[in-house]
């Protein structure tokens, strides 16, 4: 694999670790500016909201521009924000910070996924699109236990500094090793023909699976606490470990997503999202079983990631000549997906249908992805078929 694709992952690293750290400092936080827990969740929040802002406003403003020079842009922001959330002097400059840094997280993971794709040979894309994001599952295995256990010794201001350098030393890697050269079949970008990629309809049901299959896992994750400690019977100072293994399981899947996804991307999804369905279904039933939950963690991270490679890489394959804005549409469903979980599983709980309620509504959200997508590859077999004799071959997806 290129080099330029260590220093994607690296930036992917550090967003990662923006995005998810702050869960673990919410009471340093809260306490430092003598706001409400309620309040301080809003830095998780409107990170999200402006993660999707970013991730279609940022990428269609950039279109016309060159991608690499747009990556180092993105990661300029990325330190500023970072840098300003280290700094703040009240919560309202701390929230600024944070939406400054998330603006450009789904710009980033958008036309990064377009640059890893176009560093590799076609059949090697998945693979590429996999590695960058291992950044992404690194920083939930390694970089949210650090991160938090460094804010708790030193202050949670020290985090954010130290995020802000990893922006820095990836900003580095991205000037130096990711090449300027497009791929040889990449068209002269542009805002009109990025948003004709969205007159296809396989674009528009790649984005709702994305929506279904990652909505289902990260509704299950939202409350995973609350069912490890009210119904696994875990100690609140297991979580953090508990969390560790379900980030080790997220590594793993989007490792071995991406090696399947080079295959086949529609039979990848198929095959993934059953098993997915069928652990969130297993996990809700042994939930009082402590060992049966640990490994029902594990899969749940292997099998919820699994999918992100496979995901990414058949919006932009539906999006060919114009992949750049709708990559970046697909990391807004990433986080709509995340929003959709995370409000049905707080529903289940407020009906008084228990702690492990969001993991059964997860299970069914993930089985509607399944349904939505074998009727995306039926579609797509039928058109292939038709054009099977003008082409002369078939691509497999």
């Amino acid at each position: 694999m290129p080099a330029g694709l260590i220093a994607l992952a690296l930036g992917g690293f550090g967003i990662g670790l923006t995005e998810f750290v702050i869960t673990g400092l919410l009471p340093e936080v809260a306490a430092d500016y003598g706001v409400t827990e309620t309040t301080a969740g809003w830095l998780v929040t409107g990170y999200a909201l402006a993660v999707i802002v970013g991730a279609l406003g940022l990428t269609a403003a950039t279109t016309r521009l060159p991608r690499k020079p747009v990556l180092i842009g993105l990661l300029v922001l990325f330190v500023i924000g970072n840098t300003l959330s280290a700094v703040a002097p009240v919560y309202g400059v701390m929230m600024l910070g944070r939406v400054i840094a998330a603006l450009c997280h789904g710009a980033f993971f958008g036309i990064g996924s377009v640059v890893a794709s176009n560093m590799v040979a076609k059949e090697r894309r998945a693979s590429a699109v996999a590695l960058m994001f291992t950044g992404l599952t690194a920083s939930n295995v390694l970089g949210v236990p650090f991160g938090t256990f460094l804010g708790q010794a030193l202050g949670w201001r020290a985090t954010f500094w130290t995020i802000a350098a990893i922006g820095v030393v990836a900003l580095v890697g991205v000037a130096l090793l990711v090449p300027t050269v497009r791929s040889a079949d990449a068209a002269v970008p542009s805002l009109r023909r990025e948003l004709g990629a969205f007159r296809s309809g396989q674009v528009w049901l790649s984005l709702g699976i994305t929506v279904l299959g990652y909505g289902g896992m990260f509704g299950a994750f939202t409350y995973i606490a609350y069912t490890l400690t009210s119904v696994s019977g875990f100690s609140s100072g297991a979580v953090p470990w508990l969390l560790i293994v379900f980030g080790v399981g997220l590594f793993v899947g989007n490792f071995a997503g991406g090696k399947l996804a080079s295959r086949s991307i529609d039979g990848t999804l198929l095959v993934v999202l059953v098993a997915l369905t069928v652990v969130l279904a297993v996990f809700a039933a042994v939930a009082s079983s402590p060992v049966l939950t640990v490994i029902a963690l594990v899969l749940m991270g292997a099998f919820g990631f699994a999918t992100v490679p496979a995901l990414q890489t058949r919006v932009m394959h539906y999006a060919d000549h114009a992949p750049t804005l709708a990559s970046g549409a697909n990391i807004a469903a990433f986080n709509l997906g995340n929003a959709l979980g995370a409000w049905i599983g707080g529903l289940t709980i407020a009906a008084g249908l228990g702690y492990t309620s969001p993991i059964w509504a997860g299970a069914g959200i993930t089985a509607a992805a399944v349904v939505l997508t074998w009727v995306a590859a039926a579609a797509a077999r039928r058109r292939r078929s038709r054009g099977a004799v003008a082409t002369g071959s078939v691509a497999t997806v």
